[in-house]
C-alpha cells in the first residue's frame, strides 16, 4: 500500500514538475528557416581551447522590400564587453572571397554580461539564389585578421 502511494505521489510530482517549464516562443515576424541560409557558427580549430564561441547566422530576403537582404547573427559564451565585427562574405570558412554588400552595414556585435551578442545587417541587394557563403565573426576592430566564429551558410530550400 504504501509503495502505490509513493508511486503515484512520485507520478504527481513529475507531471506538475514539468508544467512550471517556460513555454516556447514564437516570433510571428521570424522568417521561415527554409526560405532563408542558415549557419551554425563556432570557433575555428587554431583557437579551439582558448575561446569557444558558438553562434548563428543566417541571411534572407527582406520581407518589405525584396531588393534587400537581411542577414543576422547571434554569439554566445564570448568574453562580456567585447566587441566583434562581423560579416556574410563569398566563400566558405577558411577560403574568404570577399565581403557581401558594403562592409559599413554591418554592426559590431557587443557582448553582454552574459557573452552574448545579436545583430542584424540589411543590405542593398536581392538575396543571392545561388553560390557559397558564409558567416564570420572577427576578433575586435583592431584584430579583423583573427577569426573567432565561422559558419558556412547552407542555401534555403528549394
Amino acid at each position: 500500500m504504501r509503495i502505490a502511494a509513493a508511486a503515484g505521489l512520485v507520478v504527481v510530482a513529475v507531471t506538475f514538475g514539468g508544467c512550471g517549464s517556460r513555454a516556447v516562443e514564437i516570433d510571428q515576424n521570424a522568417q521561415p528557416v527554409s526560405g532563408r541560409w542558415n549557419a551554425t557558427l563556432s570557433t575555428p580549430a587554431g583557437l579551439a581551447g582558448a575561446l569557444q564561441v558558438t553562434g548563428l547566422g543566417w541571411m534572407g530576403m527582406r520581407e518589405k522590400d525584396t531588393a534587400e537582404t537581411e542577414a543576422r547573427v547571434t554569439i554566445a559564451n564570448a568574453s562580456p564587453g567585447g566587441r566583434h565585427p562581423w560579416h556574410v562574405h563569398r566563400g566558405q570558412c577558411g577560403s574568404d572571397q570577399g565581403i557581401l554588400g558594403p562592409a559599413d552595414a554591418y554592426p559590431i556585435l557587443k557582448v553582454g554580461g552574459g557573452g552574448k551578442a545579436e545583430a542584424e545587417a540589411r543590405l542593398p541587394m536581392p538575396l543571392p539564389r545561388q553560390g557559397q557563403y558564409f558567416v564570420n565573426v572577427h576578433a575586435s576592430p583592431a584584430n579583423m585578421g583573427t577569426i573567432v566564429a565561422c559558419g558556412n551558410l547552407a542555401p534555403p530550400a528549394q
